[in-house]
């Protein structure tokens, strides 16, 4: 991978909440190569925290003033195991303890370990950046270190207003622009056939950019659920409108891993955190283009209908291309 000159991380436009608070944004990032209790140090050495084992599978680290840090293995099954008892008495207990373990050696294999952040302020995250090169010099390896790899770096950003017309400018924002964003982050193959990064069905791409659909909370939030109940989409917007109104995403999507908060969960960019030159601040410019055209409602509006003059024309998915067609619109990146 090229190095960039510039490896600044910018801010968004709008940087604060409506209540003067600084945005905050959680950081997830899926990798393999060093070992979980090794992972947990180096994150408490970086930020002056204490190693807790919670279980085999998963460390807290705490005493970061912005709030805990965990790393795990990615496997909600062994998590449930490492939980349970250790006391096993019984030779049924002793063969359960037996598969576990091939369980464990073979999950290792292809499944990641997470490292998740605490909300960190926005403008924070330059300190991410150092955490990622101290990661990278102990060994850790991305998406592209081996054939099954699907591993991901993940965006939580915080809004800066919960309102229905907040919400909808980001989710119009994002699916203007999900095809520029796809082309950027040139997804691996390994995490497409995951599902986890799929896109939107059409049909609610063209009810969402329709210049006439600003719904109240309730409606969009129906009418999201109806269209995409699932937690498998390139922008999650489940732990929302689970923060919002969580009997109604409750009664759609019974899912225990969709967590309430008030962010949107970005999941397209690939982790390559073994390249040399790989970054945060590359996938973060990206996202930062649907900030600036969602703080922006006149250019907003205009993104939105030349969309669906592309999406009305015949045969524009075989003879257009979206991706290129939407670049003039973009903010250039000295403008970021």
């Amino acid at each position: 991978m090229e190095s960039r000159e510039d490896t600044a991380v910018h801010v968004p436009p709008r940087l604060d909440r409506l209540d003067g608070n600084r945005r905050r944004i959680g950081v997830e990032l899926e990798l393999i190569g060093v070992e979980l209790d090794s992972l947990a140090q180096i994150i408490a050495d970086h930020v002056g925290g204490v190693v807790a084992q919670e279980s085999p599978y998963e460390y807290a680290i705490t005493g970061d003033a912005r709030g805990q840090w965990t790393v795990e293995l990615d496997f909600e099954f062994l998590k449930q195991k490492g939980r349970q008892d250790k006391a096993r008495e019984t030779l049924l207990a002793s063969l359960d303890e037996a598969a576990e373990e091939l369980l464990r050696v073979g999950a290792e294999q292809v499944v990641p370990f997470e490292i998740v952040s605490p909300p960190l302020p926005m403008d924070e995250l330059p300190d991410v950046e150092v955490l990622i090169e101290r990661l990278r010099r102990a060994g850790a390896q991305g998406t592209k270190a081996g054939l099954a790899y699907a591993f991901g770096l993940q965006f939580n950003p915080e809004l800066p207003a919960t309102d229905a017309t907040t919400i909808l400018r980001y989710l119009k924002a994002f699916l203007c622009l999900f095809d520029w964003l796809k082309a950027q982050a040139a997804v691996d193959w390994t995490r497409r056939l995951t599902l986890y990064v799929d896109p939107f069905p059409r049909p609610y791409v063209r009810k969402v950019i329709d210049p006439d659909y600003w719904p109240d909370e309730t409606e969009l939030i129906r009418d999201y659920l109806e269209a995409n109940p699932s937690r498998n989409r390139a922008l999650d917007m489940l732990p929302l409108f689970k923060h919002l109104a969580p009997a109604q995403v409750r009664a759609a999507v019974d899912d225990p891993r969709i967590k309430a908060r008030p962010t949107l969960h970005y999941r397209l960019p690939n982790c390559e955190i073994d390249q040399p030159g790989w970054g945060l601040y590359r996938a973060w410019d990206d996202w930062l283009q649907v900030e600036h055209l969602a703080a922006e409602p006149q250019r907003l509006d205009a993104v939105c209908q030349q969309y669906r003059e592309f999406l009305d024309r015949r045969f524009s998915a075989w003879l257009h291309d979206w991706k290129q067609e939407v670049v003039p619109w973009l903010k250039a990146a000295g403008d970021l």
